[in-house]
């Protein structure tokens, strides 16, 4: 299929990038102007310049995804770079610009995910990574990471609730425990002092 578009433009998918730019503004400029001939030759024209366009957005569509999955040179490495530097916003523009979603594609979202702090979103991205790559250690590697962070932050959450809940529990009862002893304490011996005052003062008389 995509031959034919390339045959649009009489070029094969050999062509380098400036060969098909200067094919294509050739071509416009040749249909834009006899488009507005009369009769059929006019029709044809307008025909030939919405085929071309057509052509050279499926041609550019597809080499740009082709480069995209290139492993040293293409736009998969400008994600992790964007990434990197923190630039999640152009990492996320340019993931959203893929029309093929392969495995590494998922990884790198989980990866914007994740700094985005989305575990969960993050997670579901690992999975269909791996779902589609399921030897790759890269993305095992990273799953099992994430498991482990979320599990730890759920047990610490829940331990240091139920932990400090105790312990202000524990405090306060020994604190009014021990307040109540000794205010007890004091207040019989006030009481027997006075008791014995007045026996005192009976006996006298």
């Amino acid at each position: 299929m995509i031959d034919d578009f390339y045959g649009v433009l009489g070029l094969t998918s050999d062509a380098s990038d400036e060969e098909i730019e200067q094919k294509y503004a050739d071509l416009k400029s040749k249909y834009s102007e006899e488009r507005f001939k009369e009769g059929e030759e006019g029709n044809a024209a307008a025909k030939k310049l919405t085929e071309l366009e057509t052509a050279y957005a499926e041609i550019k569509s597809e080499r740009k995804e082709n480069r995209f999955s290139q492993d040293d040179n293409g736009y998969y490495k400008e994600i992790e770079a964007a990434i990197k530097r923190g630039d999640l916003a152009a990492a996320q523009n340019a993931l959203d610009s893929f029309n093929e979603r392969n495995a590494e594609w998922h990884y790198l979202q989980s990866v914007v995910f994740y700094k985005k702090n989305w575990s969960n979103d993050s997670k579901k991205q690992l999975e269909i990574a791996i779902q589609m790559d399921p030897g790759n250690e890269k993305y095992k590697t990273s799953y099992r990471k994430l498991n482990d962070k979320i599990n730890a932050a759920e047990n610490k959450t829940f331990t240091d609730y139920s932990g400090n809940a105790g312990d202000r529990r524990a405090e306060t009862y020994d604190e009014d425990r021990q307040m109540g002893g000794d205010g007890c304490l004091e207040w019989c011996c006030q009481m027997a002092l006075c008791n014995m005052l007045l026996n005192c003062c009976c006996n006298c008389r």
